[in-house]
């Protein structure tokens, strides 16, 4: 008697980054991104004009070979504050977003593990915050505490996390029932063992997912607050050359094209990325 075997060819599971960088836009956004970063660090540095010097070149002289990006009313080289001003405004959105999804950790975690009136209150006080709009409990943080750098990070960060708590309580409501946890239970594991080590690191995707699209939010609230004269006067930021070149806008254009554009481009960059991230953690975007 003959038996006749058939052979399955079973289908690889597709890399993390292939996932990610399959979405074009994701891909095209990571470059950016790196272009950005490669801006704020090698820009300052290969500039021949120092972007604190003012009369380097003719008062709000249009681009040209020698200032490609033109310079300001004081004589100032606009490419060379821009290269110093992204690097300041990707610390703000980056370190911002930290914090806020640390934050947003501790709340979302302690929340949806407790339940009951653990979570009524953390809640209800996500809810308050959420009410309040953030842009002007910001300026009001910024204007009673001062406004540095430090400051307007701190503000940005505490401001900014209620809607990823609220994502990762989710999570953890529908993971701290899962097999895996009751097992760390009967095993004697402390509740936080369990929360950081069983629960978190499953509920990680949507966590990275918003914290990404916090570093963009994180970037246009420190420039509005600069625009409105509420920035780090001692740091040149991206918002603060917005300001300080209001005044000239309709008569040398180029003194805001340059920080408006690398603002417009960072915060997409930060969406696009943030929506790799999610085809890449989110097997029903991943699907489509």
């Amino acid at each position: 008697m003959t038996i006749e075997t058939s052979s399955f060819t079973v289908a690889s599971q597709p890399s993390g980054l292939r996932i990610f960088f399959r979405n074009r836009a994701s891909a095209v956004g990571t470059a950016v991104l790196i272009l950005l970063v490669l801006l704020a660090v090698l820009g300052p540095v290969l500039s021949p004009y120092d972007p604190l010097s003012i009369g380097v070149g003719e008062t709000m002289a249009p681009p040209s070979l020698t200032h490609i990006f033109g310079t300001d009313e004081l004589g100032r080289d606009i490419f060379s504050r821009a290269s110093l001003g992204v690097g300041v405004s990707l610390f703000v959105g980056f370190v911002a977003a930290a914090m806020s999804s640390t934050i947003a950790i501790l709340i979302g975690c302690i929340s949806g593990y407790f339940g009951a009136f653990v979570d009524d209150v953390l809640m209800r006080m996500t809810e308050i915050f959420q009410v309040i709009p953030r842009f002007f409990l910001a300026i009001l943080l910024v204007a009673f505490f001062g406004a540095s750098i430090v400051n307007i990070v701190i503000a940005i960060g505490l401001l900014s996390w209620p809607e990823s708590a609220r994502v990762i309580r989710a999570e953890v409501m529908s993971l701290k029932n899962r097999q895996y946890v009751s097992s760390a239970r009967i095993a004697g594991a402390s509740t936080a063992s369990i929360i950081f080590g069983e629960i978190l690191p499953n509920a990680l995707g949507p966590v990275i997912v918003n914290a990404t699209l916090q570093v963009g939010q994180a970037m246009l609230l420190e420039a509005g607050l600069s625009y409105l004269g509420l920035g780090d006067p001692n740091r040149i930021s991206l918002g603060l050359m917005l300001h300080q070149s209001q005044e000239i806008m309709r008569t040398a254009w180029w003194a805001t094209a340059l920080p408006g554009s690398l603002i417009f481009f960072a915060v997409l960059a930060a969406n696009l990325v943030g929506d790799g991230l999610n085809d890449l953690f989110n097997p029903r975007a991943r699907a489509r």
